[in-house]
């Protein structure tokens, strides 16, 4: 099965729609899918709710989407490197979700894993916890966090093959695996495409099974979030 579409544009063009629950993949600026970004903003949908570690930076990632004014809520664990995000938050225009990084990835795994609700530590008398069940297990206090199951995935990986099998680099992995197996469609962005056959099996990080859409873009940017360096004489 060849499940490669000639453009990002292509491949979201009948599957996005205003108001959806919508999980991007990365971790700051690595491993996040650019094309489809620009792609879906191009799209004008809008009122979108996007569960995402980050909210990309200011005039990139998910930063572009908050400059249209197309999210209305975020989903995420840190946000601290864009600005716009914060004067929309304050000025009450952007909803947020504010979740543990380590709860969100869970969030995202037993949604792909069919797995409802789950009980955690984390959050337990803070902000996090309000509003949501508590249970005592074993003299400790949990809460329930619910699972997520967005209706689209939008993905970044290294190497696909036609069949959709793919292999991450190091740690732009990150979130991507998560988004993908939660998403009811996943569409994934890739810097190369191979031949079903060509990966070996132990070489797969992520099977096919979950992938829908391919795109590929040979040439991201990548840049880099914050650049740090130190002088030299």
């Amino acid at each position: 099965m060849n499940k490669v579409f000639p453009s990002a544009a292509e491949a979201l063009k009948d599957i996005v729609a205003d108001g959806q629950l919508m999980a991007v993949g990365g971790f700051g600026l690595c491993g996040i899918p650019e094309a489809l970004i620009d792609a879906l903003r191009d799209t004008g949908v809008k009122d979108l709710t996007v569960i995402s570690n980050n909210a990309g930076v200011d005039g990139f990632g998910l930063g572009k989407l908050l400059e249209t004014h197309q999210i209305k809520k975020m989903i995420s664990s840190y946000v601290g490197e864009n600005k716009e995000f914060e004067r929309q938050y304050l000025a009450g225009e952007l909803e947020l979700e504010f979740t543990p990084q380590g709860t969100l990835a869970e969030k995202l795994r037993a949604g792909g894993a069919g797995i409802p609700a789950f009980f955690t530590k984390t959050g337990v008398g803070t902000l996090v916890a309000e509003g949501k069940e508590l249970r005592e297990f074993d003299g400790d206090t949990y809460v329930m966090e619910r699972s997520l199951v967005p209706e689209i995935a939008l993905i970044k990986a290294d190497v696909a093959d036609r069949s959709g099998n793919l292999r991450f680099n190091m740690t732009a992995r990150n979130f991507n695996p998560a988004a993908a197996t939660a998403g009811k469609i996943c569409v994934v962005e890739v810097e190369h495409i191979v031949e079903t056959g060509e990966l070996a099996p132990d070489d797969i990080h992520l099977p096919g099974i979950y992938v829908h859409r391919i795109v590929l873009n040979a040439t991201p940017e990548k840049r880099i979030e914050k650049r740090t360096t130190r002088d030299r004489k």
